[in-house]
Order: C-alpha cells, then sequence, then structure tokens
C-alpha cells in the first residue's frame, strides 16, 4: 500500500507521516484493499478545469475522486485533487479550523473509494458519521 502527497499550491498539511500510516486503516476498517491513493492539493482554477473536462461540471467543489483500479474488486488505485481554496473557504464559513476540514476531505474522498456515497440525506448523514468517526478516531 501506498500513500503519496503531491502540492500543487501552498498548503499546511503537517505530519504527513502519520496521516500516510492512517489512511490505509480507513481501507482496512471498511474492509476495502487499497493498493496506491495519490492525494494532490490544488486551486479552486486548477479543480474546475479537471470538473470541467472530466465530469462536465462547470462549479468548483472541494474534491474530485478517481478510483483507477481494473475493477470494482481489484485493490483501489486513486487519485484524489483537492482545491485548498475551496477547503479554506469550507472551513470559514463552517467556523471549523482548517486542519480539521482539509482532514474531513482527505477522509471523504477515501470513503467514497470505500463505497459510501454523498447523494440524498442518508447517505449524506452516513458519510458525514464516518467522516467525523474517522476524524475522532485520527486526532484523539
Amino acid at each position: 500500500m501506498s500513500v503519496s502527497f503531491y502540492t500543487l499550491t501552498t498548503t499546511t498539511l503537517k505530519n504527513r507521516r502519520a496521516l500516510k500510516l492512517f489512511i490505509p486503516t480507513i481501507f482496512n476498517k471498511e474492509r476495502t484493499p487499497l493498493e496506491s491513493i495519490i492525494i494532490i492539493f490544488c486551486t479552486d482554477n486548477y479543480l474546475i478545469k479537471i470538473n470541467q473536462q472530466s465530469l462536465q461540471h462547470d462549479f468548483y467543489t472541494d474534491i474530485i475522486t478517481f478510483d483507477l483500479s481494473e475493477t470494482k474488486t481489484s485493490p483501489k488505485i486513486a487519485e484524489l485533487y483537492i482545491s485548498v481554496d475551496r477547503v479554506k473557504d469550507n472551513a470559514t464559513s463552517l467556523h471549523t479550523p482548517f486542519k480539521t476540514e482539509l482532514h474531513r476531505v482527505i477522509f471523504h474522498g477515501c470513503l467514497h473509494l470505500c463505497g459510501y456515497k454523498d447523494k440524498g440525506v442518508k447517505h449524506i448523514a452516513l458519510m458525514r458519521a464516518k467522516e467525523d468517526e474517522y476524524l475522532q478516531s485520527y486526532f484523539s
């Protein structure tokens, strides 16, 4: 299992080593095999271009998750693109520390890869509960 980080913008993610060790535990607990995950921190402008070109969506988002695995059952190979700009704005509007919101978004992308969805009230509630569970576990 490998977890890698790339930065196309300034980000204040600290203790990457601890996060690299923690992310596989999410996949283990969710019984989803993980081969590799690359997390790319970028700007709003970078991510909206991906959103427009790849998903035909013309709006800003905090994360886009690409599952590059060969099949649904093969170990996950993925790329997570995270807009640091959007995460900062969301943290401000939600009155949440940037560090917490950034980790929530990272865990959110991992949970998508584990099969969780965020469309509809029930799916959103379950996703938030899982994000909170992993935030609590990571920061305790």
